[in-house]
C-alpha cells in the first residue's frame, strides 16, 4: 500500500480559523485574515472542537493517491460519500497478470497462502481467455476482490474527522484500517493543528461506539496490531 498526499488547501488551519471568525465577527471575510497567527488559530481551532462547530473544516480539502490496495478496501471506502474518487477502470484497462493483496491471515498460513494464490493464477489464466472471446467489460466480472486498485480520493476536513473515527478503530477492518492511519499520518504533516487529536473515537474523547464488542482500547487494553 503506498499513500501519498498530492494536494491540499493552503494554509489550512488558518483557512478553518478564518471561516469561523466569520460566524462570530462584524468584520468583513477579508479582513478576518489579519493577526491570525497559528497560536490564535490554534485557540479558535480548538474551540470549535470543544463546541463541535464543524461546519468551518468544511473549507480545506486535502487530495490522495491511493496505490496497491484491494478492490475489498474501495468496495469500503467509497461508503464515505462526502468525498470524491477516481478509479483505475477494469472496463478500460487491462487485467492481464493483475497484482493482488493477501491478507495478514493468510500470509501467515503457508497452506491457506497456497491455495489462495493457486486460486489467483487460475482466476488470471481464466480473465486472460475469456477477454479473447468477450468484451473487457465483461470478461471483469471474474475478476476477485484481491485484485489491486489506484484510487484519487479528495475529502474535506470535517469528513476525514469521521472517516478516521471509523476507521482507526481496532475494530475496523485490517486493511483500511491500515490506510486511515497512513492518510492521518499525512495530512497531520500539513495541518497539525486541525488533525492535533484526530483518530479512533477513543482517540478524540475517551468514548467507544462499538458497545459490548469494544476493543478494550478506551479502557487501557488494546488488542494487538494487524
Amino acid at each position: 500500500m503506498k499513500v501519498k498526499l498530492v494536494n491540499f488547501s493552503q494554509e489550512p488551519d488558518r483557512t478553518v480559523a478564518a471561516a469561523a471568525r466569520l460566524c462570530y465577527s462584524p468584520k468583513g471575510s477579508e479582513q478576518l485574515w489579519n493577526g491570525l497567527d497559528t497560536d490564535k488559530a490554534f485557540k479558535l481551532i480548538k474551540k470549535l472542537k470543544d463546541m463541535d462547530h464543524q461546519s468551518p473544516f468544511e473549507h480545506v480539502n486535502f487530495t490522495f493517491t491511493i496505490d496497491g490496495v484491494s478492490r475489498t478496501l474501495s468496495h469500503q471506502l467509497v461508503r464515505h460519500r462526502i468525498a470524491s474518487y477516481s478509479q483505475k477502470s477494469q472496463r478500460y484497462v487491462s487485467e492481464d497478470n493483475f497484482d493482488y493483496v493477501i491478507p495478514p491471515s493468510i500470509e501467515s498460513d503457508p497452506n491457506a497462502k497456497e491455495q489462495f494464490i493457486k486460486a489467483m493464477s487460475e482466476l488470471n489464466d481464466s480473465y486472460r481467455k475469456l477477454k479473447k472471446t468477450v468484451p473487457k467489460e465483461d470478461a471483469r466480472y471474474l475478476l476477485p476482490n484481491a485484485c489491486e486498485t489506484q484510487l484519487v480520493a479528495t475529502f474535506n476536513a470535517r469528513s476525514l474527522f469521521n472517516f478516521f473515527r471509523l476507521r482507526c478503530c481496532n475494530r475496523a477492518q485490517w486493511e483500511i484500517r491500515k490506510l486511515a492511519k497512513q492518510m492521518l499520518y499525512e495530512v497531520k504533516e500539513v495541518a497539525p493543528v486541525i488533525f492535533e487529536k484526530e483518530g479512533a473515537q477513543c482517540d478524540v474523547d475517551g468514548t467507544c461506539p462499538e458497545g459490548s464488542k469494544s476493543c478494550g482500547k478506551y479502557k487501557g487494553v488494546a488488542k494487538k496490531e494487524l
